[in-house]
């Protein structure tokens, strides 16, 4: 069987489960975001055929070893996002920066050997670097089918909850086509955080 279609032998899209690492491109030492590496599940296959139009296969790349992959990310936030202020705001803009570093450095370093990344900006839904692509991607629902962490309606929003911080999350979502190998030592390379 090719490696494209190969996964665990149970239900779950795990490649390298969640860890605490470092955002090597803030100086803040803080800056610390929950990562993991995943197969994109039959749900979520559907969803970024809608949301990126198939820009992957456009891109280049060739070789049976590539693969669709989903890199989720998690900060835990200094207040709990639900909530409503300025203070809350600013938070939201602090927890989107250290996001937007990370994702491009890692959409960088993949594009840089030959594969297709790209990143999805968390305020609008929308990819950062394919064009032409306006189909919003649901973070929450997301990390719901990935991680399998919990959410409610709170009105018209839904509000992912962390099995550890609760509501104090901030979820964002890089995506690649790329070799696992390949995903997996550029996940390596970043420092754990304790």
């Amino acid at each position: 069987m090719s490696e494209q279609h190969q996964h665990p032998s149970d239900t779950s899209s795990v490649i390298v489960p969640p860890r605490l690492v470092r955002n090597t491109q803030s100086a803040n030492p803080d800056d610390v975001l929950e990562c993991s590496l995943h197969h994109l599940p039959k749900p979520l296959l559907r969803e970024f055929g809608h949301v990126f139009n198939n820009e992957h296969e456009r891109f280049g790349g060739s070789g049976n070893n590539l693969q669709l992959l989903a890199i989720p990310t998690n900060q835990r936030a200094r207040e709990d996002l639900v909530a409503v202020g300025d203070h809350i705001e600013a938070e939201k803009d602090r927890l989107l920066n250290v996001f937007l570093t990370f994702g491009k450095c890692v959409c960088e370093q993949l594009r840089s050997q030959g594969y297709w990344a790209d990143y999805i900006d968390p305020c609008s839904g929308l990819p950062m670097i394919s064009l032409n692509c306006n189909k919003v991607y649901s973070e929450v629902d997301g990390m719901e089918c990935l991680l399998n962490y919990k959410a409610y309606n709170a009105g018209f929003c839904k509000i992912l909850t962390h099995p550890k911080w609760g509501s104090s999350v901030y979820p964002a979502t890089i995506f690649a086509y790329a070799p696992v190998e390949v995903a997996k030592t550029l996940m390596a390379s970043f420092p754990s955080a304790s």
